[in-house]
């Protein structure tokens, strides 16, 4: 099996540019759409939004390796790091801060050099421990051993997906990739998402590191991303994308591995996913736009801490979304207050018409919020 870093012309990439012509004035319309819509926010809802879309891509960046992450801590580090209010949530953790510290270094400053250095950084900062789940690993430097390879399936019975370049080249490729990076974007322009899929393809085959050569190379592409739209919060996550979509994006990813060059099914597939990414972060600027016109129209409704905790997660469900309804005991849980005052509260806010009952009565009663 031969791999792409093995052909003679690596590692000039090349495509179709006909074939992507379509799917590119696609993408640009709809980033050109979601720019404009957001430009209409105000900062805090601003702010809300990044929190959110940080939070989701810290999530699913994780979860394509496999990596389940408690969301409460993911929101928890987002908004620290942002400045919005904590109360409530959990303490921090310390690989969930190095991956959220990865994910807002890339784009917020994405017009900062980008050197080896900074790569490596980023690689220890997702094992602070130096252990990738049981494994001691390597951090903040590039691998050592050989082969280093993609595997599925059972010990024994497993299936080589990639094979990378060996360790001794890893230096000179990786230097080849700065090159590469700092000359696409000044020098000789690419196509601002054509460079995005490239980026992460390129760092992806030279696979750099033993672990995190994934986040590092979505982290990459976010940075690219930002780069093109010259803006550093972002407003759609690529991660929530690719994780729904994952098998077809290792297939595809596999697939070019092996080929001779020509990377246009990837681009191809990378361009649209990107269209489908900000398709899909239409829905939570609606639920922002919702919550800020929620507490607009209540602006003036004497609301007490309890209520306005549980109000802002019963908005962050969007309508419909808070799955069961509002019972006295979710309340109680959510506002860590008493039965007794759970009731008060929840009766206050029907009283003000903010819920409304979704039953006529009983020990079964939830409650449901009043969408204007």
């Amino acid at each position: 099996m031969r791999y792409i870093w093995q052909e003679k012309s690596w590692p000039r990439l090349t495509w179709d540019s006909k074939r992507l012509i379509e799917p590119l004035g696609k993408a640009r319309r709809a980033q050109g759409e979601l720019i404009a819509r957001v430009s209409a926010l105000g900062l805090a809802s601003r702010l809300e939004a990044q929190a959110d879309l940080v939070s989701e891509e810290a999530l699913k960046t994780a979860a394509i390796e496999g990596e389940k992450l408690n969301p409460l801590s993911v929101r928890s580090s987002v908004a620290r790091r942002l400045g919005l209010p904590t109360a409530g949530l959990p303490p921090t953790q310390r690989a969930v801060d190095g991956l959220v510290e990865v994910l807002l270094d890339a784009t917020a400053n994405y017009d900062k050099p980008l050197t080896c250095k900074r790569i490596k950084g980023w690689q220890a900062a997702l094992f602070p421990t130096g252990y990738s789940g049981f494994h001691r690993i390597a951090v903040g430097r590039w691998r050592k051993h050989d082969p280093m390879q993609v595997l599925s399936g059972p010990i024994g019975r497993e299936k080589i997906h990639f094979e990378a370049p060996p360790s001794n080249r890893v230096e000179k490729e990786m230097g080849k990739f700065l090159v590469w990076w700092n000359k696409s974007i000044k020098e000789s322009p690419v196509e601002g998402l054509i460079r995005g899929g490239m980026a992460h393809f390129y760092f992806v085959a030279i696979h750099p590191f033993e672990d995190g050569n994934g986040r590092i190379a979505r982290a990459l592409t976010d940075m690219a991303l930002a780069q093109d739209e010259k803006m550093s919060d972002r407003f759609y996550s690529l991660s929530s994308q690719i994780m729904t979509e994952r098998d077809a994006y290792y297939a595809v990813l596999e697939k070019t591995s092996k080929g001779n060059g020509d990377i246009t099914e990837w681009l191809l597939w990378f361009v649209s996913c990107v269209e489908r990414a900000i398709g899909r972060s239409e829905k939570l600027l609606e639920r922002i736009l919702g919550k800020v016109k929620f507490w607009q129209d209540h602006a003036a409704t004497s609301i007490n801490a309890h209520q306005r905790k549980v109000i802002n997660r019963l908005l962050d469900a969007g309508e419909g979304g808070f799955e069961g309804g509002l019972t006295t005991r979710k309340y109680v849980s959510l506002a860590k207050v008493s039965r007794a005052t759970a009731y008060r509260e929840m009766d206050d806010l029907v009283a003000k018409k903010i819920l409304v009952s979704n039953s006529s009565g009983g020990r079964s009663t939830s409650y449901r919020l009043v969408w204007k």
